[in-house]
């Protein structure tokens, strides 16, 4: 095949998904376009829940394995869309359409890649992995599938990255602070005020700075989000509850972020969950030399993916800006998916991993 009839493939693939809502654990219509896609194309699938994917039929237990990885899902549409965000519209080459740009265009494009890739003797298996509830980071998306899968070594997530390698990514970790008191009345000198109980905790989580910077992600950082107390006027508030929104870099984890506060807060600190850690990669890998080579420019990415689910090395590489992901009149352009068929086979083909 050329690369205009890969081309043409993915945007009608694309097309086809953009008219098919997939809003996260909704996905089943989305899945079951990829599967018919895939037996159309001559492969053999396999699906567990909205999850779909293809192993290399050549797969040889010697060699690494290379995951090419882009999710199904979509958020939902917001109010300020100008057209209608499942109708997939092609303007003067730009595609436009709810889910082109995150993460369609990767998606579609790592699909054509594969079977690229797959038609002839690589040094490395290959699988391709549509995953699912990624915007949500669902217990139903990559973390149900990666146990099911072959040792994997290096993974290309294909996140909108412009097609420049973000070989660092912030992790994300959702924390309860919860402050007690004593109800009373407002009038009178009694009771004990939750949201003064509060304040020293909420004071420290502004002003603290953690210590170790990094080159490509920054900070880490914490930011109160949401706070709740009260239930009226003259009552003292019994009760605060506050979410706090932390973003580590690579050299903090989750678990250890939260052991912190909790030695520096009074009040009950609680985590959500510490599955989310941020994750890198080495810019000495091969495949990210590659790039380097190639022209492109490695990054850190403060936007969370599945990577953040993987264990093994992954860094995200994509057609489209994350700029325009979550926004009203999404869009991709048809060259950027042309192009990012192009570079992907030209960073892959013949490497070694």
């Amino acid at each position: 095949m050329t690369q205009k009839e890969y081309t043409n493939d993915a945007i009608d693939l694309l097309k086809h998904l953009i008219a098919t809502p997939s809003v996260s654990r909704n996905e089943k219509e989305a899945a079951d376009i990829i599967a018919e896609t895939i037996v159309n194309y001559g492969f053999e699938y396999e699906r567990e829940a909205n999850n779909v994917w293809i192993t290399d039929k050549n797969f040889d237990t010697n060699k690494p394995t290379l995951l090419l990885n882009a999710h199904i899902d979509t958020v939902k549409p917001v109010d300020s869309w100008t057209r209608s965000p499942f109708m997939p519209t092609i303007e003067n080459n730009v595609l436009y359409g709810l889910g082109s740009n995150d993460c369609g265009g990767g998606l579609v494009s790592l699909l054509q890649v594969f079977r690229y890739l797959s038609a002839k003797p690589q040094k490395y298996n290959v699988i391709y992995l549509a995953s699912a509830e990624e915007e949500i980071s669902g217990e139903n998306g990559i973390s149900m599938i990666l146990p099911l899968l072959p040792k994997i070594d290096i993974a290309i997530v294909g996140e909108p990255t412009g097609m420049q390698p973000a070989i660092a990514e912030k992790g994300l970790m959702v924390i309860d602070l919860i402050a007690h008191g004593k109800s009373g009345h407002a009038a009178r000198n009694e009771g004990i005020n939750a949201i003064y109980e509060a304040l020293d905790d909420l004071m420290w989580i502004r002003d603290y700075k953690f210590k170790k910077i990094s080159d490509l992600l920054g900070p880490t950082k914490m930011t109160v989000t949401v706070v709740n107390a009260g239930t009226q006027h003259n009552v003292i508030p019994d009760k605060l509850t506050a979410l706090i929104d932390v973003r580590s870099n690579e050299f903090y984890k989750n678990e250890d972020v939260c052991n912190f506060i909790q030695q520096h807060c009074k009040s009950e600190i609680k985590a959500h969950s510490y599955r989310l850690n941020s994750s890198h990669i080495s810019p000495e890998h091969p495949l990210i030399k590659r790039c380097i080579e190639m022209g492109m420019k490695p990054f850190g990415s403060p936007t969370l993916s599945d990577q953040a689910l993987m264990s093994f090395p992954s860094f995200k590489l994509g057609p489209g800006e994350s700029s325009r992901s979550h926004s009203a009149d999404e869009f991709i352009e048809i060259g950027e998916i042309e192009n990012a068929i192009k570079q992907y086979i030209q960073l892959l083909d013949g490497v070694i991993i």
